[in-house]
């Protein structure tokens, strides 16, 4: 306004939306409720003085970690400032040593590491080595270092039980659900990411779990290897090659992650044919 670049009534008109006091927006480019990011850099805006911490899932999803629930609120660090929360948008009061902050694509955020310990802390079982195997990922560190964090602090007795359950290998959420299912009901540990090689050693695919001893595979299919069709054609041709060699892939899908029972009854079967000893 000040540069004469819009006008009071352009603000107030159809054109713009309000986001936050003093932040508004072209109607045609406000961030939905899924673009997590979008929202983030709005957010931002509504702090005013010294530039918030990017925090919670949003920072997730700022270092490249997919793993946010949908819609989830935007997370701001903001220091001992009172700041007043908005829809859709949490504030937390705490101060962060320097060694906790980055910079991402112009923003500040929670490091992976302190990510991860934030979301451990906070989260349930499930989704906090969802978080901590995805950050440990993209940040390449070793979950055993949120051990040497201070175990005094809120929630802190979930570190452990999260750390040893982790396994930065996973490549996204569902595989670490499938994980978590399959030891907790007792599937034998098998090999994450897992390379299949044919008879004369030339390499078939990787697999996401694999038994090599009882040549059985486990792998997640989500619904775009149903809705792509050039995605479909290279899973069965891959499935086709994995065959060939003896190995037999047992599917997982989004409604086997809501009842893993019963996709870890099919795995158990298979891998007993198989001469598994269960």
């Amino acid at each position: 306004m000040a540069a004469g670049r819009i006008t009071r009534g352009r603000l107030a008109g159809l054109g713009t939306t309000r986001l936050y006091p003093n932040v508004h927006q072209l109607t045609d480019s406000v961030a939905g409720p899924d673009d997590l990011i979008g929202r983030t850099r709005e957010a931002v805006l509504y702090v005013r003085g010294e530039p918030p911490v990017v925090g919670g899932y949003a920072a997730t999803e700022l270092h490249g970690a997919d793993i946010a629930p949908r819609g989830t609120p935007v997370e701001l660090v903001v220091g001992l400032r009172r700041v007043r929360p908005r829809p859709g948008l949490t504030i937390r009061r705490d101060v962060l040593a320097p060694a906790d902050i980055a910079e991402v694509d112009g923003l500040l955020v929670t490091t992976p590491e302190r990510t991860a310990w934030d979301l451990v802390r906070r989260r349930g079982f499930v989704d906090g080595v969802v978080a901590l195997d995805a950050l440990a990922r993209v940040g390449r560190f070793r979950p055993e270092r949120l051990l040497d964090r201070p175990a005094g602090a809120r929630g802190a007795r979930r570190v452990a039980p999260a750390v040893e359950a982790s396994d930065p290998r996973a490549g996204s959420r569902p595989e670490t659900v499938m994980r978590l299912a399959m030891a907790q009901l007792g599937v034998p540990t098998p090999t994450l990411q897992f390379e299949v090689r044919d008879a004369q050693d030339f390499f078939v695919a990787f697999v996401d779990f694999g038994w090599e001893e009882f040549k059985v595979a486990a792998e997640y299919q989500g619904d775009v290897h149903r809705r792509d069709q050039e995605q479909w054609r290279r899973d069965q041709s891959r499935f086709a090659e994995l065959a060939s060699c003896g190995w037999i892939v047992v599917p997982c899908t989004a409604d086997d992650l809501r009842f893993p029972l019963q996709f870890v009854r099919r795995l158990c079967k298979t891998l007993a044919l198989r001469g598994c000893v269960l």
